[in-house]
C-alpha cells in the first residue's frame, strides 16, 4: 500500500482515541475547560451514561464570536503562545486538542457568550466539519453539547460499558473535581434526574459540608484543616 497523507478528519479521529476513551473522558475535558475559564457554576447533564448526550454549561469568561471556529480546530488554544509558556503552565488544559477530538467523534455544538458581549453565538460540528457560527440565546458563559459519542466510530461505541457503569465513572470524576474546587457550584443530572447539587463553599464550614456530602459524615468528622501557602 502506498504512503498517503491522512485527511484532517482521520487525524482528529486518531487523536480522539488518545484523548477520549469513554464519556467520562469527555466530561473531564469539558469541565476542566470551564474551570480554566473561571466558572463559578458548572452544570453537567447526561443521558444514557453520557453515550447519548453530554451537556456542560458554565458561567465562565466565554469565547469571542470570531474565535468560535478556532475553538473547535485542532492545535488552537488561548492558554499558551510560546515554548516558554510550557515551563509555567497554570491551567488544566493547554494542548488545544480536546474540543477538536471530541467533535470528530460526535455530533457537537458549542454555544458561547463572552463576558460583556450583547449576543451569543453557536457553532455546530459533525464528522469534523464545522458550520458557520450563528446567533443564539445564551447567558454569559459557554455550553457544549456532545451527542451520540462515537457515532462514526462503531468499533469504539460497542466497547462502552453499561449506562450505570459509564455514569459511575463520571460521578467519581465530578466528586474529585468538586473536592478540589470547593469554590465552584456543581450540578449533575442523569436522564432528567438530579444526582448531585453542590453549592459553592465560601468558608471552612461549607467546605467541610462538601466533604461530608461527597465522602460521608464519618470521613468528614475525622478531617483536619491544614493550611499551607503554595508557590506557583
Amino acid at each position: 500500500m502506498p504512503i498517503r497523507q491522512l485527511s484532517s478528519s482521520l487525524i482528529n479521529q486518531i487523536a480522539a482515541g488518545e484523548v477520549i476513551e469513554r464519556p467520562a473522558s469527555v466530561v473531564k475535558e469539558l469541565v476542566e475547560n470551564s474551570l480554566d475559564a473561571g466558572a463559578r457554576r458548572i452544570e453537567i447533564e447526561l443521558e444514557a451514561g453520557g453515550a447519548r448526550l453530554i451537556r456542560v454549561r458554565d458561567d465562565g469568561a466565554g469565547i469571542a464570536a470570531d474565535e468560535l471556529p478556532l475553538a473547535v480546530a485542532a492545535h488552537a488554544t488561548s492558554k499558551i503562545v510560546s515554548f516558554d509558556d510550557l515551563l509555567h503552565v497554570d491551567t488544566l488544559g493547554f494542548r488545544g486538542e480536546a474540543l477538536a477530538s471530541i467533535a470528530s467523534v460526535s455530533r457537537f455544538a458549542l454555544t458561547s457568550r463572552q463576558r460583556g458581549s450583547a449576543h451569543a453565538m453557536r457553532i455546530e460540528v459533525e464528522d469534523g466539519r464545522g458550520a458557520a457560527p450563528r446567533p443564539a440565546q445564551h447567558p454569559e458563559g459557554s455550553s457544549v453539547e456532545v451527542r451520540e459519542l462515537f457515532c462514526n466510530v462503531p468499533a469504539r461505541r460497542k466497547f462502552l460499558r453499561a449506562e450505570r457503569t459509564e455514569f459511575a465513572h463520571i460521578d467519581e470524576l465530578i466528586k474529585a473535581l468538586a473536592l478540589a474546587h470547593p469554590e465552584v457550584a456543581f450540578t449533575l443530572t442523569h436522564d432528567a434526574r438530579s444526582q448531585r447539587v453542590l453549592r459553592a463553599a465560601s468558608d471552612e464550614t461549607a467546605r467541610l459540608a462538601r466533604v461530608a456530602a461527597l465522602l460521608g459524615d464519618e470521613f468528614a468528622a475525622q478531617c483536619l484543616a491544614v493550611q499551607h501557602p503554595l508557590r506557583v
